[in-house]
């Protein structure tokens, strides 16, 4: 048998060993925080990426409770407007991939064409639909040939607001006996601004009424576009990352004209720029440890230490298990979907210094990060 199961109060996670209790407690990896010299070490945050996604599908209460039974730090919301100006979490506006609305007769008029950040995406969309309507969708998994074993809970979850996302984080808090962190991202900030739907205003009168607002709050908000961050800086002053990607530039950037790319950002003069306004990147892994054209991980980059000497934290994305998904020299057989080994590469990151990871399965992330503190 290829993987064990481990059990949670939502029942069996296909896909993941079973980890002994002192490897998966957020209170034992403290007891490691210094090294065999007795220096002592910062402790790397795990961020549950839409939730346990590797284990329910991704962006549902079920996933993000998993998420934090598993060890994860904080919970990662993307988040959608719908056309009554409600937050949800889904990793796109376009949601046929992601819930059943493909077989709803009732919605198969609202299968529209748009362009979204200069793409041309077919589908159905969540500015089209009220929540309400949204409420009687149900999610599926996004990755089904990556990922079959999360098929048999298609149908099961309903599509989560943010409140209920932040409901659900201080809930499963005073369960576990810790803060649960939310990470919310902004999708698409500028198109939705451009029709009428402008995201910072909604993301900020649900921290607000929260009590989310301000630089000790349990949060970090996050965008691909400096812009939104910015503009979240004035209205809520809450911690944040500005995201950046490998190839192509910030979209609100190509929009007023602005030539820097991600990759500029990713330089000296580029964390000058992003210190005045954010709290760190959320830099895609390839940033942090380079790969050579083969994809073989290579040396760490100068990102981390350019980016501490100013004071900026880096968190990387995204750790995922499957040997698809990791550098070449990590795989574990021929198989795509098989598990390689991603507890060396998280080890790699983390002892060039990574201040948090975005993973898909938060007990692989917290057994890594155990590893490595204990080490």
């Amino acid at each position: 048998m290829r993987r064990r199961a481990v059990i949670s109060g939502m029942g069996v996670a296909a896909g993941t060993a079973v980890l002994p209790a002192a490897l998966v407690s957020p209170a034992a990896a403290a007891a490691h925080d210094s090294d065999r010299n007795g220096h002592r070490r910062a402790h790397p945050l795990v961020i549950g990426h839409r939730g346990a996604s590797g284990h329910r599908p991704e962006h549902t209460l079920a996933s993000y409770t998993l998420a934090v039974e598993l060890g994860a730090d904080f919970i990662e919301p993307d988040l959608v407007p719908t056309k009554d100006g409600q937050l949800v979490a889904r990793h796109e506006n376009e949601i046929g991939a992601t819930t059943d609305v493909s077989t709803k007769p009732q919605f198969a008029s609202r299968k529209t064409t748009k362009t979204i950040d200069g793409f041309s995406i077919t589908g159905w969309f969540t500015e089209d639909f009220t929540l309400a309507e949204l409420k009687t969708l149900r999610a599926v998994e996004r990755l089904p040939a990556v990922r079959p074993h999360n098929t048999i809970y298609n149908g099961l979850f309903q599509v989560p607001t943010f409140q209920e996302v932040i409901d659900l984080a201080r809930e499963l808090g005073r369960k576990v006996g810790r803060t649960i962190g939310v990470y919310p991202e902004t999708k698409h900030p500028t198109y939705f601004r451009g029709i009428g739907l402008e995201l910072e205003p909604l993301v900020a009168r649900v921290l607000k009424r929260n009590g989310l607002a301000g630089r000790t709050a349990p949060v970090f908000l996050q965008s691909f576009e400096p812009s939104s961050i910015k503009k979240l800086r004035g209205l809520v002053d809450t911690p944040s990352v500005v995201l950046l990607d490998q190839v192509g530039q910030p979209f609100d950037f190509k929009t007023s004209g602005d030539p820097r790319t991600w990759a500029d950002l990713a330089t000296p003069a580029g964390l000058d720029y992003l210190k005045a306004f954010t709290d760190g990147v959320g830099a895609t892994k390839n940033l942090v440890v380079a790969r050579d054209a083969a994809g073989n991980l290579l040396q760490p980059t100068a990102l981390i230490a350019d980016a501490h000497a100013r004071g900026l934290k880096v968190h990387a994305w995204t750790f995922r298990n499957e040997n698809q998904f990791l550098p070449l020299d990590l795989r574990v057989g021929a198989d795509p979907n098989a598990w390689g080994n991603v507890l060396r590469e998280v080890g790699v990151f983390l002892a060039a210094g990574l201040d948090g990871l975005f993973a898909d399965y938060a007990d692989t992330a917290v057994l890594a990060r155990e590893l490595y503190l204990a080490s």
